[in-house]
């Protein structure tokens, strides 16, 4: 248990933790640990492991639809990263907004080491993920978590100390943060998202922004040159600003694309804050993997390459991938629609794009913005497009999904409509 923890803290206190992932579970352990009292509400009920965990933490579990009576005599109510607060003020009324934190939020309380917060759009988990191999390359002991991997709460009931911590954070979690405050924070992108979620798009960029709020002038903002002439009228931050844009700085890499060279720089000027050299940062950015599903190369058959990039669940994070080759593409598109304008993706389209299989879900919004445009067709499976595109197919391809949607039509994640991609390709002839 971490110094800043003793039970007993919040004896005599009542907690509610909304939703039942891994940032949900942290945050129910941790207020267990303090000595509150802890109700953990999820709509659906967990897996038997879940439940047994809770069971040991001595927090009792509320299975089913919210209802005001869930919260009633809750003095702390902690939101898990994918919870909607908006869907849940029909049920919160009456309870004073100060009441109502991000799982972060509270984990950050208990944080001493300074903190690198990485937000945007797309490019969170490379940039995130790199600024960590840069730092541990330097000799520095970082942890890397957050809104990807380990909850903050996990690592602050542990007892392994870092030097620095690396945090991945949405804007889900930042509606709810009020305190935390990073020494260097970095917006990676900004571009249509989460529209299905956030009321409107200044809703979502001041969400984002928020994270560099309390930040002062002996900290830094690492901040898109594309962005530039807007963030400079805007009072967002005490914070020195640099801005970054892509670079050949990093040669060696296994990144592709000219936004992953961009992701790179942005990682490199958080790393550089704290005293890594770029011999050092060379050296990560060249031993770096890259996470699945993120232009990820699966192989090629009959000399036509498949690339999953699943995790492209914007228009930008599309466009950015057709944008990373200059080989024809069949385009692997379709899902849960999140907004945004498909026309924009048009120019691209022509210029690189061979045809488009579209699948799944929202095919009446690709096709009204496509249709008559570039050749396309719908099939109702990811795996009837893949193998339709692959018949059309010539050598020297590409065959991408990066679908510019979420996943939940059909598949339980980004991650699992990827595994099935890989699967068919797996099976193709």
């Amino acid at each position: 248990m971490r110094e800043l923890i003793h039970q007993g803290q919040l004896a005599g206190h009542n907690a509610v933790v909304v939703g039942a992932g891994l940032s949900g579970l942290a945050a129910a352990r941790l207020l267990s640990a303090l000595g509150a009292s802890v109700r953990l509400l999820d709509q659906k009920t967990p897996d038997r492991q879940t439940q047994e965990a809770l069971a040991a933490a001595g927090v009792a579990l509320v299975v089913g639809e919210h209802k005001p009576s869930d919260f009633a005599s809750a003095q702390m109510i902690v939101l898990s990263p994918g919870v909607n607060p908006h869907k849940l003020v029909p049920v919160l009324a009456g309870v004073p907004p100060q009441n109502v934190i991000a799982e972060l939020e509270l984990a950050s309380w208990f944080v001493t080491e300074p903190i690198i917060a990485v937000t945007g759009t797309s490019g969170k988990t490379t940039t995130t993920s790199v600024i960590g191999e840069m730092l541990q390359s330097a000799g520095r002991k970082v942890f890397v978590g957050g809104n990807i991997g380990t909850p903050l709460s996990e690592y602050v009931l542990g007892t392994q100390r870092a030097e620095i911590v690396v945090l991945e954070v949405s804007s889900f979690q930042l509606m709810n943060v009020r305190s935390l405050k990073p020494h260097v924070a970095v917006l990676v992108s900004f571009a249509p998202n989460h529209l299905d979620w956030h009321e409107t798009m200044e809703e979502y960029l001041a969400a984002k922004l928020s994270l560099f709020s309390r930040m002062t002038s002996d900290d830094l903002a690492v901040l898109p040159l594309s962005m530039k002439a807007e963030l400079e009228a805007r009072q967002f931050t005490k914070a020195r600003r640099v801005y970054f844009t892509a670079t050949e700085r990093f040669k060696d890499s296994a990144l592709i694309g000219a936004h992953n060279k961009a992701n790179l720089e942005a990682a490199w000027l958080a790393a550089k804050a704290f005293g890594v050299d770029e011999d050092h940062a060379r050296r990560a950015v060249a031993a770096y993997k890259p996470h699945g599903h993120r232009l990820q190369i699966l192989g090629e058959k009959n000399s036509v390459t498949f690339v999953d990039d699943s995790k492209a669940t914007t228009i930008d994070a599309m466009m950015a991938a057709i944008d990373s080759f200059d080989a024809p593409i069949r385009l692997l598109a379709g899902g849960v629609f999140k907004g945004g304008d498909l026309r924009a993706v048009l120019p691209l389209l022509k210029a690189k794009v061979r045809s488009v299989g579209l699948f799944g879900a929202s095919r009446e919004v690709f096709e009204a913005a496509w249709g008559g445009e570039v050749p396309l067709f719908w099939e109702p499976t990811l795996e009837a497009a893949v193998r339709r595109l692959y018949a059309e197919a010539q050598p020297g391809e590409v065959i991408l999904l990066s679908p510019a949607t979420a996943s939940f039509d059909a598949y339980k994640s980004y991650k699992a409509r990827g595994d099935d991609f890989a699967r068919v390709f797996g099976e193709l002839t």
